[in-house]
C-alpha cells in the first residue's frame, strides 16, 4: 500500500516567509494536486511540520505564522487517515512517530512532495529507503533554494533540486511525474 508524505508545506517557504522559496507557488500547487488524488483513493496522508528549537533560529517556531501549514494544507479534521507528525532535523523519520504510523497502515511505499528538495525530502527519502520502503518524488511537487559556497560555487534554486533529483533516482528513488492541469512544467528543471 501506498502513503502520500508531505513535507514542510509551512507559511515560512512562501514569498511573505522567512525563508522563500522560488517556485513556491507552483509546488503548492502539484502538492495539492498529489492531496486530492491521495484522498480520492483513500491513501493516507502523513503530514510533516517543521519546528526548530529555541535558539536554533527564528525561522520555524511553534506557534509563529511561518510555522503554520501553507493555506489548504494539512490533516483533514477527523480524518483516520490523515495525522500531522513535527520534526526538529531534516529527516521526517528521525524523533517522530511517522514510522510506526506508517507500518501500522502495512505501508510498502512512499511519494514524497514538500520542502526543500535538496534537505528535508533527501533526507526523507534517504530514510524511507534505508526502512526498505519504494520512495517516489513528484518533481514538480517540490522545491529548492540557491545554494552559495565560498570554495564549492554556487547552485540556482532549480539546479539544487536537481541534483538532488539526480542523487535520489541514483539511489533507487523513482520519479512520479504525471500530468497536471494546474502544472505547466513536467520536468525536473
Amino acid at each position: 500500500m501506498r502513503a502520500l508524505v508531505v513535507i514542510d508545506a509551512q507559511n515560512e517557504f512562501s514569498p511573505d516567509g522567512l525563508m522563500p522559496v522560488p517556485g513556491h507557488a507552483a509546488a503548492v500547487t502539484a502538492i495539492a494536486h498529489r492531496v486530492d488524488q491521495a484522498r480520492g483513493v483513500g491513501e493516507p496522508i502523513a503530514w510533516v511540520r517543521h519546528h526548530n528549537r529555541p535558539g536554533q533560529s527564528r525561522r520555524f517556531l511553534p506557534g509563529t505564522w511561518g510555522a503554520e501549514f501553507t493555506p489548504g494544507c494539512g490533516p483533514l479534521p477527523g480524518s483516520a487517515d490523515e495525522a500531522e507528525f513535527v520534526k526538529e532535523v531534516f529527516g521526517a523519520f528521525t524523533g517522530s512517530a511517522i514510522g510506526p504510523w506508517l507500518e501500522a497502515r502495512r505501508i510498502s511505499e512512499v511519494t514524497l512532495v514538500g520542502f526543500l528538495t535538496h534537505m528535508c525530502v533527501s533526507t526523507t527519502a534517504r530514510e524511507a529507503l534505508m526502512r526498505g520502503l519504494a520512495v517516489a518524488i513528484d518533481p514538480d511537487a517540490t522545491a529548492s533554494e540557491a545554494l552559495h559556497h565560498p570554495l564549492l560555487g554556487e547552485l540556482s534554486a532549480g539546479e539544487a533540486r536537481r541534483a538532488a533529483l539526480l542523487h535520489l533516482v541514483d539511489l533507487g528513488v523513482e520519479l512520479a511525474i504525471q500530468p497536471s492541469p494546474q502544472v505547466e512544467s513536467g520536468s525536473p528543471s
